[in-house]
């Protein structure tokens, strides 16, 4: 089972940030993604929002890098790490452009981009941008569909659908892989569908332990009914982690203690049929999380 970590300070939402990251910057966030690079992890992300509406932003915060800008960043840090999108919302931009962003960060970083697509929740995101919110799932499904031509080893991609229709324009450059891996993203009936019959793996949007082995089940039967059986990525996000006895409030939900505790802990997943873990830890700053990454990469990614 792989690990890999939604990295700090690029997204802020007051559910998951930790105070210190209000003020810090590119070099606390290249330093993370060396060290995640260091301990093995399978891949660093990054979150997309192009706008937080006056509303929402108390608890998002309006702090969102743009996620093809900042993995492109760490893409010249770091040197075996991948680079996941968690999520783009895909819906918002043209299936072309969204192809020439993330084919030069693929080409750029020697193929380590994992595309990781989601529907989008903001409506006055989709409105701002004359996107329609309410037909949005039906957004995503095209797109997916367009992204794979225009990810494709094809100089001239083609794709004749209802909402994008193309044919005659080049890009270069080609993504260095020759097939881009798309990872679903949502929790949803619509979203588990999306994932099983469209995607190469699923992005669960926080599920519990005790829903997924359901989710799990009803991906392969989906998957199964469409003579599916290719390889398939089965993520999920581990309840907040401390390596170690914690001399601080780390908060209830938080699974702390020794190395190979911790590890039998998230075993348990692979049990699920869970390919892919990604980990949050709690720190009061840089230093702590590098310290806290290290530990498990040392201590806990090898028993996984």
């Amino acid at each position: 089972m792989e690990y890999g970590i939604q990295l700090p300070v690029q997204s802020q939402s007051t559910i998951y940030a930790e105070p210190w990251e209000a003020g810090a910057g590119p070099e606390d966030l290249a330093e993370v993604a060396r060290a995640a690079d260091r301990a093995g992890f399978a891949y660093i992300a990054a979150c997309d929002h192009v706008a937080i509406p006056r509303r929402l932003a108390p608890a998002m915060s309006t702090v969102w890098y743009d996620p093809v800008a900042t993995l492109a960043f760490l893409a010249g840090v770091t040197e075996r790490v991948r680079l996941l999108s968690h999520v783009a919302v895909v819906g918002l931009r043209h299936p072309l452009l969204t192809a020439k962003q993330y084919a030069t960060l693929d080409h750029l970083s020697g193929g380590r981009l994992i595309l990781g697509v989601g529907a989008g929740h903001v409506q006055e995101e989709f409105e701002a941008l004359g996107v329609d919110f309410t037909g949005r799932g039906a957004v995503l499904d095209e797109s997916i569909e367009a992204l794979r031509k225009t990810l494709g080893p094809e100089e001239f991609p083609e794709h004749h659908g209802k909402l994008y229709d193309f044919e005659g324009l080049g890009q270069r450059p080609r993504p260095a892989q020759p097939r881009v891996p798309v990872w679903v993203g949502g929790s949803s009936p619509a979203a588990v569908r999306r994932a099983a019959l469209k995607g190469d793996g699923w992005l669960p949007q926080g599920d519990p332990r005790d829903r997924l082995p359901a989710q799990i089940e009803r991906m392969r039967r989906l998957r199964a009914e469409a003579g599916l059986d290719g390889p398939f990525t089965v993520g999920a996000i581990a309840e907040p982690l401390y390596v170690g006895t914690p001399t601080w409030d780390v908060g209830r939900r938080t699974l702390s203690g020794a190395p190979d505790a911790l590890a039998e802990s998230l075993r348990a997943y692979r049990a699920m049929g869970v390919d892919q873990i990604q980990v949050r830890f709690r720190s009061r700053g840089r230093t702590e999380l590098i310290d806290q990454i290290s530990a498990f990469g040392a201590g806990i990614g090898p028993h996984l």
